[in-house]
């Protein structure tokens, strides 16, 4: 490992996300923040949700922001890379070729922990002291967070060595748009205890132990999965997502 070829590739990646964080963050963070403004303030000012509702609305937002802006910050670049042959540049660094793919990982974990941060911090802005959220449970919320953003990243990574150009509307609309949508962002798990088939059915997506995670360490007193059934869960998926991405990866690079 050349750890100081290492480091130059980090820091390039890291210096394109930073000219190009405003429009990024605006293209991620536009949607969550619409969702909360209207369903955790509008609604529930309203009276057609209750007020608990924005408590069990807010970290589903933020595990959807920090998987939305993972997986694009890391697949959108990498898609475009091996469609112009850039990616062949970055194969003549003296390193191995699964080390150019842990730094794009490392590199998405960093903007999906930002843009997490930045919704949360948005989001208890918008609706005031009343969402209800603690930050009391840190020795949970840490390793999920981070276990999350690690998801985002390997995520982007094995969409982006998977995906060509031609299939990006397609990656979309049939598999980040499904799992934003059965990943129980929106409502918790236990919610679904009148449809039992899909609630078993959403078990695959990992979004939901995203959602799930970053309720029960924020706001403990809505009812969620077993925290350490959700860290198992998506270490393993993190693992296994990693594994894919890098055996994708260098399979595509050498082609």
């Amino acid at each position: 490992m050349n750890w100081k070829a290492f480091s130059a590739m980090l820091a390039r990646d890291v210096h394109v996300a930073r000219r190009n964080l405003l429009t990024s963050l605006a293209q991620t963070l536009l949607q969550p923040l619409l969702f909360v403004f209207i369903f955790g303030m509008v609604m529930t000012r309203s009276g057609l949700l209750p007020t608990s509702y924005r408590t069990m609305l807010l970290p589903g937002i933020v595990a959807i922001s920090m998987l939305m802006t993972g997986v694009t910050s890391v697949s959108m670049p990498l898609i475009m890379e091996f469609m112009t042959k850039e990616v062949e540049d970055r194969l003549l660094a003296p390193m191995e070729i699964h080390w150019l793919a842990i730094g794009k990982i490392v590199a998405g974990m960093v903007q999906s922990l930002i843009s997490g941060a930045v919704v949360l911090l948005a989001g208890w802005l918008l609706l005031g002291g009343s969402v209800g959220l603690t930050f009391s449970h840190v020795g949970a919320f840490v390793p999920i967070v981070l276990l999350v953003a690690l998801l985002a990243a390997a995520g982007g990574l094995t969409m982006g060595a998977s995906v060509g150009q031609t299939h990006i509307g397609l990656l979309f609309s049939m598999v980040l748009a499904p799992m934003i949508m059965f990943g129980c962002a929106y409502y918790p798990w236990s919610a679904l205890s009148g449809f039992p088939i899909l609630k078993i059915a959403v078990l695959i997506n990992p979004l939901v132990y995203a959602s799930e995670g970053l309720r029960g360490a924020l706001a403990p007193a809505i009812q969620h999965m077993p925290l350490l059934v959700v860290i198992a869960i998506l270490a393993v998926v993190d693992v296994a997502l990693i594994v894919f991405g890098l055996n994708r990866f260098h399979r595509k690079a050498i082609s």
